[in-house]
């Protein structure tokens, strides 16, 4: 037995003990705290900071354990890290969590009023932001809480108002009467994007409009009947000939009485319907530009709660939608409403309320868009100072919005929120913008609404780093910075407007590469929701399962910008391979003899399997790295999955059993060395997947530093790696596997001896076989090994062909020849469709020209391997077949 040490990783796996204190350990020691150290390359992501309105969910785990791993191992590669944290204070979200509390204390925000209720957000904010940092530890991520921001704080708000000043005094934000989209629920305007639709079944009710001079009538449909009592025209074509006649008459709006002009505009559709429209500026948008166009009158007849105001004449007071039925009555016992047509269409909806939007006339501040939007567009166009979007699919989303944009509605009216800097005289009403209120401050009432939250996360990047004042240290070092990590779902939302507004008031893009992922859903596809009841508790798997288990399953269970099924089994199924690489770490430590760091030695004799493990080493560096540096983290993990759970503790762990239980001193430090060079590189490289536990296990090693967090990141040593003797490792695998699954088809255990007989193509693979013989006597356990370049093949017996060699074992009496003959016409058809697709690939001319030469010569060898073996597996069934 080899000598053993004392160890301290317990026999089993917890992930509770592994993960307790760990993070403390790692903010303690400021591993986390950016240097801007002016020797390293900056490498900066802004935390897409989470809205103070509860909790976490799994999609900020997935979204911040994405981050989490990218600046974990640039970390290591050498960067000046920054990982900025932060929060969002989510004006109409946090304000409806906050007033929904009052209520339920019977209190309202009107009855503390402003200054009191905003002292109640505040305490919510720092109640919610205290969950959130909880959480953040248990996911483990790698913040620099030194840097923390928050959208409402002192520097943000800074530069909240020095954009909307400067933006402003460029003309680029204005004040006007326009139709916005209204929630009458929280009663605060919306932009576009806070608006979903959904297809309701409604109705289509015609109507008949008498003309004024008694001559007849003219037909109207109407989805919204009750926006009627603000009708101040009926539409028309102006080549519409059922109507030219009509046009400049005037018609008697029904209940109201009220004489409206047919005015004739290119925007009404002659195909649709009967071809004229009623006219409801103050509460539609299209009826707006129209009615600006004939100097029509606004007349708005809503409540901002969505009741009817005094305009609405004997409906005032009623809600908008018993309204609706209410006037439907009136009008068909006037013989005005002749039919009710039913009419599926889409309705704009609330995000945040649910409520159905209402079109409604509203003086409000936007933003003039074009402008950004067109400079925004510009820097797409320079492929070195462009957003790289990751997928590439996802810049034409982004292109396609940013092309058919539209003014932003800024301003809400909301108390929690960044307030607009604009003031209003109180007897001239003259309007005054500034970062700082008026000197005769009496004279002036400062506006009351606040602005929508999406302005001041749009300046995040470049805001939570002290702009704007451009001479900060911060500033100048990490920004612009590296990477984004979102979800599709706020591309417009974020993403825009990010772009836009960092080029405009830095002239660079705000990050080299955004990283797209999708949206968690159940195990059926479903999104999560609460009214499924599907949602997932990262807490909770955290608790059952840990955070590395997590951690690694939400990182590379998808590849970029695809969606993410949770599934509990493959949760687990992650914290069997935890426990896989904890009993394989177990097991080299308390064979380590007390290895210092200083004491690894890898230039001793090596076996094959010593060569091998070590070539295999550097190839899934290699190959962990490069898709790593592309963020497909699915195919990394992929990588060192296969390396770990085949490679090291599936075949290596077992051959160094050999020289670590024998006698060879010289043998034994070398294996040691290997087992500790491989662990700590492995470790460092599932560090940013798995950082607890890895921590816990590189702490055990022999190391040097004080935390894996700060370790280097791993490069491939060239002179470790031997291809020649990977090949031959490979080889082994191959008969040792195939020998065990022979065994396990004719039900003869490992633990009973049978001869085994292996040709060899030629004689250097004889040579280099017994060479290695020692492996194939341990793990076939054969009564007799035969190797040699032509061997008596038993008459009945199984076979099997690997690369290089073929296996019999004469197996009398334990054989069925049809059975066998079955397994091998399965081999044969296995081998056609192989041989078939590298033609196929092959006879590609497009694929053989573009390929790079050494992928064209693997294919070749491949298709040659596949033909030898096909051939032996034929050969063989003709031996069998007599």
């Amino acid at each position: 037995m080899a000598d053993q040490q004392e160890v301290n990783l317990p026999p089993k796996y917890d992930p509770t003990t592994v993960e307790k204190g760990r993070y403390q350990y790692w903010v303690d020691g400021k591993f986390f705290e950016a240097e801007r150290n002016p020797k390293k390359d900056p490498f900066t992501i802004v935390i897409p900071p989470p809205n103070v309105t509860g909790k976490l969910h799994i999609g900020h785990a997935w979204d911040t354990t994405l981050q989490d791993i990218i600046t974990r191992i640039k970390r290591m590669q050498g960067y000046d890290v920054l990982y900025l944290p932060g929060m969002d204070h989510a004006g109409i979200a946090t304000q409806a969590k906050v007033e929904e509390k009052l209520r339920e204390e019977g209190v309202s925000r009107y009855d503390l009023g402003r200054e009191k209720f905003l002292e109640k957000a505040w305490d919510w904010k720092e109640e919610y932001a205290s969950f959130i940092r909880e959480q953040w530890s248990k996911l483990g991520l790698g913040l620099d809480y030194s840097r923390e921001r928050f959208t409402l704080d002192q520097g943000l708000s800074d530069a909240v108002k020095e954009v909307f000043v400067k933006l402003y005094e460029k003309d680029l934000i204005y004040r006007g009467e326009y139709i916005i989209n209204w929630d009458p629920q929280t009663k605060t305007a919306l932009s576009d994007i806070e608006v979903i639709y959904k297809d309701v079944q409604g109705y289509f009710y015609h109507m008949r409009y008498p003309l004024a001079d008694g001559s007849g009538h003219i037909e109207i449909a109407t989805t919204r009947p009750e926006t009627m009592l603000g009708d101040t025209a009926v539409a028309v074509h102006p080549e519409d000939e059922r109507y030219k006649h009509l046009i400049g008459k005037k018609v008697k709006l029904p209940i109201v009485g009220r004489e409206i002009e047919i005015v004739a505009d290119d925007y009404v559709d002659r195909e649709f319907g009967s071809g004229a429209v009623k006219i409801t500026p103050a509460h539609d948008p299209n009826d707006f530009e129209i009615g600006n166009r004939h100097n029509l009158a606004r007349i708005l007849v809503m409540n901002e709660n969505g009741t009817m105001n005094e305009n609405a004449g004997k409906y005032q007071g009623m809600d908008r939608f018993e309204c609706r039925k209410q006037i439907v009555n009136d009008l068909q016992e006037q013989g005005v409403l002749f039919e009710i047509e039913e009419h599926m269409h889409s309705v704009g909806h609330s995000e945040r309320s649910g409520a159905v939007v209402e079109p409604y006339l509203s003086t409000q501040w936007f933003v003039n868009m074009q402008p950004l939007a067109d400079a925004a567009l510009e820097l797409q166009k320079n492929s070195d100072e462009k957003v790289h979007f990751v997928p590439a699919r996802f810049e034409k989303t982004y292109l396609r919005w940013m092309e058919n944009i539209r003014d932003w509605c800024i301003s809400r009216q909301l108390w929690w929120g960044h307030r607009i800097p604009a003031w209003y005289h109180k007897e001239t009403g003259e309007v005054y913008v500034g970062k700082k209120a008026p000197e005769d401050i009496e004279n002036w009432e400062q506006d009351t609404d606040v602005l929508d939250t999406w302005f001041s996360s749009a300046l995040w990047p470049f805001s939570t780093l002290n702009w704007p004042d451009t001479e900060d240290e911060d500033f100048k070092h990490f920004f612009p910075t590296n990477a984004l990590v979102t979800g599709y779902d706020i591309i417009f939302f974020w993403v825009a407007r990010m772009i836009f507004q960092s080029k405009e008031f830095t002239n660079e893009r705000p990050f080299k590469d955004v990283l797209i992922h999708g949206l968690v859903r159940d195990a059926e596809g479903r999104k999560m929701s609460k009214s499924l009841g599907n949602g997932v508790d990262p807490m909770e798997v955290i608790e059952k399962y840990g955070a590395d288990s997590l951690r690694y399953f939400l990182s590379t269970g998808s590849s970029p910008g695809q969606d993410l099924r949770f599934q509990w089994e493959k949760v687990e199924s992650t914290w069997n391979f935890v426990n896989k690489i904890w009993n394989a770490s177990r097991f080299a430590l308390m064979n380590m003899n007390g290895l210092k760091f200083e004491e690894i030695d890898l230039t001793g004799k090596k076996s094959v399997a010593d060569q091998w493990i070590l070539t295999r080493l550097n190839e899934t560096i290699e190959q962990v790295t490069r898709h790593v540096d592309k963020y497909d983290f699915g195919e990394a993990g992929r990588y060192l999955y296969n390396f770990i759970w085949d490679d090291f503790c599936d075949w290596y762990i077992e051959m160094a059993k050999l020289p670590l239980y024998g006698d060879d001193e010289a043998a034994k430090l070398t294996t040691r060395s290997i087992l500790a060079h491989v662990l700590d590189q492995t470790m460092r490289m599932l560090h940013p997947f798995m950082p607890f536990v890895t921590e816990e296990i590189w702490q055990q090693l022999p190391h040097e530093g004080e935390s894996i967090v700060r370790a280097s990141w791993p490069v491939a040593q060239q002179e470790l790696s031997n291809h020649e003797a990977s090949d031959i490792m490979q080889q082994l695998v191959a008969i040792i596997r195939s020998v065990r699954n022979i065994r396990a088809e004719v039900d003869t255990p490992l633990s009973k001896e049978i001869p085994i007989y292996i040709q060899a193509n030629d004689p250097e693979g004889k040579a280099n076989m017994e060479e290695n013989r020692v492996y194939l006597d341990r793990f076939c356990n054969p009564s007799e090994l035969v190797i040699d370049t032509t061997v008596e093949v038993p008459e009945k017996g199984m076979s099997a062909v690997v690369t290089g060699a073929e296996i019999f074992l004469p197996l009398e009496g334990l054989i069925d020849i049809d059975k066998e003959l079955a397994r091998l016409q399965a081999e044969l058809e296995k081998l056609d469709k192989e041989v078939e697709r590298v033609d196929k690939k092959l006879s590609n001319e497009g694929f053989v020209k573009k390929a790079p030469e050494h992928v064209v010569e693997a294919e070749k060898a491949k298709q040659q391997d596949y033909m030898e073996k096909r051939e032996k597996v034929k050969s063989r069934m003709n031996e069998l077949k007599g």
